[in-house]
């Protein structure tokens, strides 16, 4: 695959999930900008690094600069203490469109979560479109966000694919995630479908393998053109 994007900015790039996307998206840029707090010493050829918290406006707008595409998995990856959510995941998140914004970066992939609708019954079988339902203050952050993501598609024409992670682990640890489990490499293809469709608008789209059990109708992101490959069977 030749590079279709020059400069991809990845947040979170040290944690489970970003690890698995500087392996997978190094084929689809020029260069991955690696952020995190936390350090990242094996930087390859193809990628440059910086580390610091997105709370701090002044180094996410520095990081911002120059990127074709961010992809924003950065933040409290699950419940914690209200300041750490708001100052990680609500704060930070403002401060990665702001950043957009102002260096005109047309594309944002966003990690949201299960958790922003995780109070909705199994059976009920929504779909994305319905309204938030989070389960946590760590849920809230992301309905947040994603609200954050269709204002500033709204007004400034900044793309979103929303992509609410279900449970991306090497492989299934219990029975909920026979059918909430998510793939590393379809993690990996979710967010290049959503980096390379034509166009994303502002889409929420659900992240989950192509598991038996759909106890979620994601019909409404068929455009991004996510194909997942691997299932629990």
């Amino acid at each position: 695959m030749s590079p279709r994007v020059a400069t991809i900015l990845i947040t979170g790039a040290a944690g489970r999930l970003g690890t698995e996307l500087r392996r997978g998206l190094a084929p689809l840029a020029r260069k991955l900008r690696l952020a995190d707090v936390t350090p990242i010493t094996d930087a390859q050829p193809n990628e440059e690094v910086l580390t610091f918290d997105l709370a701090d406006m002044d180094a996410v707008m520095a990081a911002c600069e120059g990127v074709d595409a961010i992809v924003h998995f950065g933040g409290a990856p699950h419940e914690r203490p209200w300041d750490e959510v708001l100052n990680s995941n609500i704060r930070g998140s403002y401060h990665i469109y702001e950043g957009a914004r102002k260096h005109g970066v047309g594309r944002v992939v966003y990690a949201s979560s299960v958790h922003a609708m995780g109070y909705n019954e199994l059976e009920e079988h929504v779909n994305t479109a319905a309204p938030h339902r989070p389960d946590s203050l760590y849920g809230l952050s992301k309905c947040f966000v994603e609200d954050l993501g269709r204002l500033y598609w709204d007004k400034f024409g900044i793309e979103s694919a929303m992509l609410r992670i279900f449970s991306s682990f090497p492989e299934p640890a219990d029975r909920r995630m026979l059918w909430s489990w998510l793939s590393f490499d379809d993690c990996v293809r979710l967010v290049t479908a959503a980096l390379t469709a034509p166009r994303v608008g502002f889409t929420v789209s659900v992240g989950m393998s192509d598991n038996k059990v759909k106890p979620v109708d994601n019909s409404r992101a068929g455009h991004l053109g996510y194909h997942p490959q691997d299932n629990t069977e």
